[in-house]
């Protein structure tokens, strides 16, 4: 998590996590802007470096290999990760609006969010091809491709548009792959006819003349057919139609044509140049709007017009970085003039490449070595992010803050205690005229009224169940942890078979300027309100204060039949035990404190804590769970032997049917464990012969404390199955049968683990 003892005085967002964008993330880290509050708003948890692309796809590197963890490298550069695509600004207000919550505020913010497929007015092209960019969605649609090939009666036709040099490589590239595919399987000889588009004369038409013959020669020796040219004019079920009439039937189409800019940079009312391309400056900086910079695919560099190439991206990465922190502290931002000449090297798929510079071309075994030598180099920068110290205390850097903030940052550094550490009225009454909590009927007094506290009606039959929970974000963006601890709270509202009626939050943001903490007071709440609304309570009231670092509390009312309270002590034998998500969110984070957990593990983990398990406790009601319990901080051993105790009952639990999420057996067999775990870990004792799985990972998973985990119940045997299916079929992907409930013997531990039933 992020320092907060460094009062906020500059939002920092990054919009869109490309080449650029992680060279300022690094820089950043490695020297730290104190006051400067860093959020990535990014689509994707890894982005592909587009250079390694084709021999991702040749099978030369794995995944990891290509990819930058931004969640990773934001947590380095002690920057917020907001895991959604940004789809606007509001440059008056100088907001990144985003899907589903509230606006993103910034003081600086850079737009670095690559390209989109440009189609260039093709009919039918948008509906039935494969376009690369974005290319974090295209490795996705190669494994389909990858897929069909193999499963196809006769060798496929496949077309690339676009004959530049990623067009040219990728080609190349998928023709080597499905070659070596298909040569391990029983249809060696089926490999897929590969034809190549393009609208000039020639290949690489920004090459020079030795580049393009070097590359032609070897298409044409691999097969390729080249319809060279002449312009794909429409795309018609599955047939190319170029400008001279020719038509050819194609079984799968990949686009790579020259990119398309994104419209709501246009939309906003940013400067666009006419293809649509945000226009900045020789200083990355928009010409329309001071506060706004742009970098690599998505900008057009005025009076330097450059290829839309990884390679410009990557190189307006330092200069981006140096004017960014310029413009943070009022300086003037410095030219940068990006270079004129630049090695080219186009691998043909197979270890195997042809380079250019100037003039110059050549070829061979050794180009590719030194391509792979400088992509491999490129990317441990990444990879290899050292220990960083990070600033602490009240400071801010010289510049960055103005009198009236200064005198701010004054303040927050000597909070009183008491109520004196409360969010001021006026934030506090800005974000609450943002909120829309859900009405209720018997809500008779409630968070619109000015009352001391909030009145509720019990309905007449009913009675009431009282829970509370709190604690420290573990996630930076409030929004996200918001959401979290709404479902975390409300999952004891869920096990005890009740309804959500009404909440209170008690939250804490970090201090800093008045208008940083209503931003974040604001997220965090619209965090939690959207679950609470949908699950049907009402927020009524609460309290919010100032500290050092970003928590949240609920305390909740349920509403429940007194005939139809589910409690722990309710399992009888026979009964299938039915768990409804996977484990793994404390071993995980704590792999994530370190930096030694991927980004898309943390990614799945957040994904699973902000699934609520109200539709789940539906589902085990509706099937007669017998008993249940939510999964949380006592892990899952913890809350079973509870259920045991009450019951009166042994359990036969099968280790291996336990679900985990991804990452979890990965960073638990390699010793991140969170802090509770060992306090978990002394009821081992309740396990039956513990010795004899003590080396599974998955055993230590028993102990790993949950945030916002799934129910664990017991079903009859006879409505098991029916409420598993019907539990996948509310989207709740991991729940399984992870045991039985048996007798409970003389003597002995209730608990004993079997693999295999």
């Amino acid at each position: 998590m992020n320092d907060r003892t460094v009062p906020v005085v500059k939002d920092l967002v990054l919009i869109g996590g490309g080449h650029t964008h992680v060279a300022v993330l690094r820089r950043f880290g490695m020297r730290p802007e104190p006051g400067v509050r860093i959020t990535l708003i990014a689509r994707d948890v890894h982005t592909p470096y587009s250079g390694m692309l084709p021999g991702l796809v040749a099978g030369h590197y794995t995944f990891d290999d290509v990819h930058i963890d931004l969640a990773r490298l934001a947590r380095f550069a002690g920057a917020r990760l907001y895991h959604q695509p940004a789809v606007g600004l509001d440059l008056d207000r100088r907001e990144v609006r985003c899907e589903g919550r509230p606006p993103v505020p910034y003081d600086i913010v850079s737009i670095n969010v690559g390209s989109t497929p440009a189609f260039h007015g093709v009919p039918g092209a948008a509906e039935a091809v494969i376009p690369v960019k974005p290319i974090g969605r295209f490795v996705e649609r190669w494994t389909r491709l990858r897929a069909r090939v193999l499963s196809a009666e006769a060798p496929m036709r496949i077309g690339v548009v676009g004959a530049g040099a990623g067009g040219v490589e990728l080609l190349l590239a998928m023709q080597f792959a499905l070659r070596q595919m298909l040569a391990g399987s029983d249809r060696g000889g089926q490999v897929p006819e590969m034809h190549l588009f393009g609208a000039e004369e020639t290949i690489l038409p920004t090459h020079n003349a030795g580049v393009r013959q070097r590359l032609e020669r070897v298409l044409r020796a691999r097969g390729a057919h080249l319809h060279l040219g002449q312009p794909v004019t429409a795309v018609r079920g599955g047939v190319v139609v170029c400008g001279d009439g020719a038509a050819v039937r194609l079984d799968e189409i990949l686009w790579v044509t020259q990119a398309g800019a994104a419209r709501w940079p246009r939309d906003a009312g940013l400067a666009v140049d006419d293809e649509g391309f945000i226009a900045v400056d020789d200083t990355l900086r928009s010409t329309s709007h001071p506060d706004v910079f742009a970098a690599g695919d998505a900008a057009a560099v005025v009076g330097n017009p450059r290829e839309k190439a990884g390679v410009f991206a990557v190189r307006q990465g330092p200069p981006l970085a140096r004017n960014l922190r310029r413009a943070l502290l009022g300086r003037r931002p410095r030219p940068f003039h990006p270079q004129r000449r630049f090695l080219t090297l186009v691998s043909t798929g197979d270890r195997y490449a042809v380079g250019g510079r100037g003039t110059r071309s050549f070829e061979g075994a050794l180009a590719w070595r030194w391509k792979d030598w400088i992509d491999r180099r490129f990317m441990a920068k990444y990879a290899d992010l050292p220990e960083m110290r990070r600033p602490t205390g009240p400071a801010v850097s010289a510049g960055l803050a103005g009198p009236e903030d200064l005198q701010a940052i004054s303040t927050a550094a000597m909070r009183c205690g008491g109520c004196g550490s409360k969010v001021g009225a006026t934030p506090l009454d800005r974000v609450l005229a943002r909120l829309t909590p859900v009405r209720r009927d018997d809500v008779l007094i409630g968070l619109d009224a000015p009352d001391d506290a909030a009145v509720v009606r019990v309905p007449p039959g009913k009675v009431l169940v009282r829970t509370v929970d709190a604690f420290r974000a573990i996630v930076d963006d409030p929004f996200v942890f918001g959401e979290i601890t709404a479902n975390h709270c409300l999952g004891d509202i869920f096990a005890m078979g009740a309804e959500a009626q009404t909440a209170l939050a008690v939250a804490t943001v970090p201090f800093g300027l008045d208008r940083k903490v209503e931003d974040t007071l604001a997220q965090l709440l619209a965090g939690a309100i959207g679950v609470l609304n949908e699950a049907g309570a009402a927020l009524v009231g609460g309290h919010t204060s100032e500290g050092a670092e970003l928590g949240l509390g609920l305390s909740l009312t349920g509403l429940v039949d007194a005939g139809a309270i589910l409690r722990k002590g309710g399992l009888r034998p026979g009964d299938r035990l039915v768990l409804t998500k996977g484990l793994g969110t404390g071993t995980l984070f704590a792999a994530e404190m370190r930096m030694r957990a991927k980004g898309r593990w943390i990614d799945g983990a957040i994904a699973a804590m902000r699934q609520s398990s109200r539709l789940a406790a539906a589902s085990l009601r509706q099937h007669g769970a017998t008993a249940c319990t939510d999964v949380t901080g006592f892990g899952l051993l913890g809350h079973l032997v509870e259920m045991t105790r009450a019951s009166e009952v042994a359990v036969r639990l099968d280790l291996p049917a336990i679900p985990v999420l991804d990452g979890a057996l990965e960073t638990s067999r390699a010793g991140f464990l969170s802090s509770l775990h060992p306090h978990n870990v002394r009821l081992r004792r309740a396990v039956d012969a513990p010795e004899e799985h003590a080396g599974d990972p998955r055993y230590r998973l028993l102990f790993d404390p949950q945030t916002a985990g799934g129910l664990l119940a017991g079903v009859p045997a006879d409505r098991a199955d029916a409420c598993l299916a019907d539990l996948l079929a509310r989207g709740y992907a991991q729940a399984v049968i992870i045991g039985a409930v048996e007798p409970r013997g003389d003597d002995g531990p209730p608990v004993r683990l079997v693999r295999g039933g």
